[in-house]
């Protein structure tokens, strides 16, 4: 494959308040000098080539990309564990989510970041992380979910930032969460664009998965695409790929 000159990207360390790192990926357009930033957070697969490329799409969008691996660590099995029950236990307030408001300001601090324009995205368990994010992260413009599970309460969504979701129809495990979502934002007032894909399944944007949808995962991406340009505003690379 040809090499892609509009972007530059690579892996970082992401620098914790208490000195700790997070291993990440971080991809940027090359001649974009102050863009918004995305935080891209993976699925249960964790930080795999597939999220590197959703970190490149956005890039060549026009935005400074980062992921980071949530499951890092010497006990690999151990961490997504831990990551996952907490985020269970406790959604609004898990070790997960403050790594990753830490690593939302560790964005803001990037150069080329426009630190007032952030967003995040999220898939699965990532998804579920960018909805709580959104209800709790003053720092955050707009929040995309692929398929996450809801916040608990619901009625944390009263305080979130504009939010758009994507699911699919045959997904048991997000079977009604979108409606119920729809109708708390709408509620609340929170400015939303929530859609359903009836005839996918879970993970339908994950086009190495046996799940993948061509079509749903291209029109998702192009309303999340608007959605952000109407609340990041614009940026100087045609939003294509």
């Amino acid at each position: 494959m040809a090499e892609d000159h509009t972007i530059t990207s690579g892996n970082v360390d992401v620098i914790r308040p208490d000195q700790t790192t997070v291993p990440g990926y971080l991809a940027q357009p090359a001649a974009v000098d102050r863009a918004p930033g995305v935080l891209v957070i993976h699925e249960a697969g964790g930080l795999n080539e597939n999220i590197r490329d959703v970190a490149d799409r956005f890039a060549r969008a026009g935005y400074v990309a980062l992921a980071v691996d949530l499951f890092a660590g010497s006990h690999r099995r151990l961490c997504m564990l831990r990551v996952m029950g907490a985020a269970l236990l406790r959604p609004l307030d898990s070790s997960g989510l403050h790594a990753l408001q830490e690593s939302i300001a560790w964005l803001q601090r990037q150069p080329g970041v426009d630190p007032d324009r952030i967003g995040v995205v999220g898939f699965c368990m990532g998804g579920g992380f960018a909805l709580a994010l959104a209800c709790v992260d003053r720092a955050l413009k707009s929040a995309a979910s692929f398929y996450g599970g809801n916040p608990r309460p619901l009625s944390a969504v009263a305080a979130a930032c504009p939010i758009v979701g994507s699911f699919p129809g045959n997904d048991r495990f997000t079977r009604g969460g979108a409606v119920k979502l729809e109708a708390a934002l709408t509620r609340y007032g929170v400015p939303h664009d929530i859609k359903t894909y009836p005839d996918t399944r879970h993970s339908f944007f994950n086009d190495r998965g046996p799940t993948y949808d061509a079509d749903a995962a291209q029109d998702a991406w192009e309303r999340m695409l608007a959605f952000f340009r109407d609340h990041l505003g614009a940026v100087s690379v045609s939003p294509t790929g």
